[in-house]
């Protein structure tokens, strides 16, 4: 995959293999484009623009990229809650926008696991168990440490410094105690240093895994402060152990860096 379709991916536009509407829908379809929103039963809002800021239409899809990363956000942080059921017209209230770019983005969290699809009600978010994160941590171990393990004899000292601000990045969310931006930081790290293996097909692979690992369990604790910041502190000795090319201890950083994640 190119990296731009990996972008895209990213901000939730991996759509392509949606089916083709039929000519004659479109036609259906642009006349009910052209109908008021309550028309559609969808929420409308009458808020003028902020001033000094031109008219600038937007994008659906750029809509939907942002309220999926908002809902992903929302689903780390524990904001959405395991077992619950969550209309797309209450969560655009929400979010300030119509039901359909959160039904877009609801769907892709669907094809990832995240939700479930309840008819006429909306979608549940995933109750999972201990067992399934740690089949999750398994199949990373699988995946992940004999990359790292050849990274650590082929590249050199000075690129695993470089992503030395990346770990200093989830080291400062976790003494913050904001868990979604870790989140966020901790799959940057991750990226970062697969990315240097060149094979885009791995970073989608292990950057879809890496973000089913965290979203949390119906009965788990919130994660303690110490805890999140050992998990950060892990970062920064796994490249002091890739640049000193010590492979027992990236390999047994790597695998209790996982198995942390899940407790």
């Amino acid at each position: 995959m190119e990296q731009a379709a990996y972008e895209r991916y990213e901000a939730g536009e991996a759509y392509a293999d949606a089916p083709r509407v039929p000519e004659q829908s479109r036609a259906q379809q642009g006349a009910r484009a052209q109908a008021p929103d309550h028309a559609r039963g969808e929420h409308t809002h009458s808020e003028p623009p902020a001033p000094g800021l031109a008219p600038r239409p937007v994008r659906r899809h750029s809509v939907r990229g942002q309220i999926l990363q908002a809902l992903r956000t929302a689903l780390v942080g524990g904001e959405l809650v395991p077992g619950e059921v969550y209309s797309a017209p209450a969560l655009g209230e929400r979010f300030g926008v119509s039901a359909t770019p959160v039904r877009e983005a609801m769907q892709q969290l669907a094809i990832e696991g995240a939700v479930e699809v309840v008819p006429n009600r909306g979608f549940r978010v995933s109750e999972r168990t201990p067992r399934e994160l740690a089949e999750l941590a398994e199949v990373r171990a699988l995946i992940e440490v004999p990359v790292m393990l050849r990274l650590a004899r082929d590249v050199p000292a000075a690129r695993w410094s470089e992503l030395r601000p990346l770990a200093e990045a989830t080291a400062t969310a976790a003494a913050r105690g904001d868990r979604a931006h870790y989140a966020e930081t901790d799959r940057a790290f991750h990226r970062a240093v697969l990315s240097l293996a060149g094979n885009e097909q791995l970073l989608v692979i292990a950057d879809d895994l890496h973000r089913r690992s965290q979203w949390p369990l119906v009965s788990a604790p919130v994660t303690r402060h110490a805890e999140l910041v050992a998990d950060a502190a892990e970062h920064t000795a796994l490249l002091d152990a890739l640049i000193a090319q010590d492979l027992p201890v990236v390999s047994a950083l790597v695998r209790e860096h996982f198995t942390g994640a899940q407790d």
